[in-house]
C-alpha cells in the first residue's frame, strides 16, 4: 500500500515503463493539482462545527469565508466520478486507466461505493491526508482496541461511565419521548437528556416499541439501499523463516490484492485487503508470531447465507469455499501460511450480523453522491438522536466519529454556547 504523491509516482513509473509511465505521472500531476485546493476546502470547515439546527449559522460563521475562497468548492458535493472524467478522462491509456482503477478503489474502501457512488469532499479530505509531504500509514497501537480504549477514557474523564457486554432491548419512551433503554433481563437506564444511539436507522427503529414508530420514518429507513457483507480471515501464524519464505522480502503491515481491475473494485470476491498489524506493534501477538486479518470489504452477498444453520455442516462447507479467495490473496504474500497457522478464524455475513446488530451484515447504507444525502441526526421521537453511519456524514471512523460530535452539538440550542467555546479553543 503506497502513500505520498511521489511513492505512487514512482510506482506508475514501475509498472509503466518509459513515456507510458511518464504521460501517467503527468496525468497525476494533474489531476493532483486540482485536487489541492478542494483538499484544503474540504477540512477548512471542521466536523466540529457542524449541527443540526439554526444554531449552525453561528457555528459555521468563522470558518465558512476560508473555505469560499477556494476555487470549484461546488464540486465537493457531487460525485468522484464527475472529476475523474473532467481531469483525467479515460482515453485507453493503461497509466491513467490505472489511477482511475486506484481511486475508484480508495472511493470504494472510503464509502463502499466506487467514485460514481462517493461524494468528492470525502475524497478531498482524502486527499489531504494520504498525498500530503511526509505522510505515513498510521497503525493506531493496540489495534482498534486501542482506539477504544481511548474513547473510554475521554468518557469517564468526563464523568460518564461505560457499560460494556449490556444488550439493549428496547428504547423506552414516555409521553412520546425517549426516556432510556431496557436492558436484556429487565433493567433500566434512565435518560437525563436525551437517547442517542449509534445502532443502524433500520435497527434503532425495531429497538422501539410496536405501533410507536411513525410508518413513514420507518418506510424511509427501510427504503435506503445497503452495501453487501464481508467475508473475514483472521489468522495467527508463526514468524520462523518468514524472510526466507517470502523469497527475502520483508513483511510490511498492509496489502491490497486486486484479482482483476477489469471486473471492478465491487465486484463480488475481487478485492482483498490484508492488515498485519504486529509488523508495527509486536504487542498485537505472542513472541515469535504475527496476526493477520484479511476481508472482503462489502462484496459478500448476504444471500448465500440467509437462513443457514451455523451449526450445520452446509454452513461450514460454505464458509471453506468462500474463504479461499482470502487464503489465495494472503499465499501471494506469504507462500506457505497454511502451514503456518496455529489459529484460524473464518467470519462471514452471519458473524457480522449477530456481533454487530447490523441488518443482512451489511457495512453500511450505499447512499450515492449526487442522488441522496445523509439525514442529519434527528428522529421523529423527541429526544431520540442517531449517530454512527446512517447519518451524515457517513461511513468509515472518522466520518462516524464526527457524527457523534455532530449529534451532541444537536443536542438542543443551550449548548451552543459550550459548542461556540469549544471551537474557540481548537487548533484546526
Amino acid at each position: 500500500v503506497t502513500v505520498g504523491s511521489e511513492p505512487f509516482q514512482s510506482d506508475l513509473r514501475m509498472l509503466f515503463p518509459g513515456e507510458e509511465g511518464e504521460k501517467a505521472v503527468t496525468e497525476w500531476r494533474k489531476l493532483q493539482e486540482f485536487m489541492t485546493p478542494l483538499a484544503a476546502a474540504s477540512v477548512a470547515v471542521p466536523p466540529a462545527a457542524i449541527r443540526f439546527d439554526i444554531g449552525l449559522a453561528a457555528t459555521l460563521l468563522k470558518y465558512l469565508p476560508q473555505m469560499l475562497r477556494y476555487p470549484n468548492v461546488g464540486r465537493l458535493l457531487g460525485p468522484y466520478s464527475n472529476v475523474l472524467d473532467d481531469v483525467v478522462p479515460d482515453r485507453g491509456d493503461r497509466g491513467v486507466r490505472f489511477i482511475r482503477n486506484w481511486l475508484d478503489m480508495l472511493c470504494f474502501l472510503l464509502s463502499g461505493l466506487p467514485a460514481d457512488g462517493t461524494i468528492t469532499a470525502e475524497v478531498a479530505f482524502m486527499f489531504a491526508e494520504w498525498y500530503r509531504p511526509g505522510v505515513k500509514l498510521d497503525y493506531p497501537e493496540g489495534g482498534s482496541e486501542g482506539i477504544v480504549d481511548a474513547l473510554v477514557r475521554g468518557v469517564e474523564k468526563h464523568g460518564g461511565r461505560v457499560v460494556l457486554g449490556q444488550h439493549v432491548e428496547e428504547i423506552i419512551l414516555e409521553g412520546g419521548e425517549a426516556a432510556g433503554v431496557r436492558l436484556r433481563g429487565g433493567a433500566e437506564v434512565r435518560a437525563r437528556k436525551a437517547v442517542v444511539s449509534n445502532a443502524a436507522a433500520r435497527s434503532t427503529a425495531r429497538l422501539l416499541p410496536p405501533g410507536q414508530v411513525p410508518e413513514a420514518w420507518r418506510g424511509e429507513v427501510d427504503a435506503v439501499p445497503e452495501c453487501s457483507s464481508f467475508m473475514h480471515l483472521h489468522l495467527g501464524f508463526s514468524a520462523d523463516g518468514l524472510k526466507e519464505a517470502m523469497g527475502g522480502k520483508g513483511l510490511e503491515c498492509h496489502y491490497m490484492v486486486v484479482n482483476d481491475w477489469e471486473r471492478g473494485v465491487d465486484s463480488e470476491q475481487n478485492l482483498v485487503l490484508i492488515s498485519i498489524p504486529s509488523v508495527l506493534d509486536p504487542g498485537m501477538a505472542p513472541g515469535g508470531m504475527h496476526t493477520i486479518h484479511a476481508y472482503t470489504p462489502a462484496t459478500e452477498p448476504y444471500d448465500l447465507w440467509k437462513g443457514l444453520d451455523r451449526k450445520s455442516d452446509e454452513y461450514r462447507r460454505l464458509k471453506e469455499e468462500r474463504s479461499q479467495v482470502l487464503w489465495k490473496a494472503v499465499e501471494r504474500v506469504i507462500p506457505d501460511i497454511r502451514e503456518r497457522c496455529d489459529v484460524t478464524m473464518v467470519g462471514t455475513p452471519l458473524t457480522h450480523e449477530r456481533f454487530l446488530r447490523r441488518h443482512r451484515g451489511s457495512y453500511g447504507p450505499a447512499i450515492q453522491a449526487g442522488k441522496q444525502i445523509f439525514p442529519g441526526p434527528g428522529t421523529p421521537i423527541k429526544k431520540l438522536l442517531l449517530c454512527g453511519d446512517s447519518v451524515f456524514p457517513g461511513i468509515g471512523i472518522p466520518a462516524v466519529a464526527a457524527s457523534g460530535m455532530v449529534a451532541a452539538n444537536s443536542l438542543g440550542l443551550e449548548t451552543l454556547g459550550k459548542h461556540r467555546k469549544l471551537l474557540d479553543e481548537m487548533v484546526v
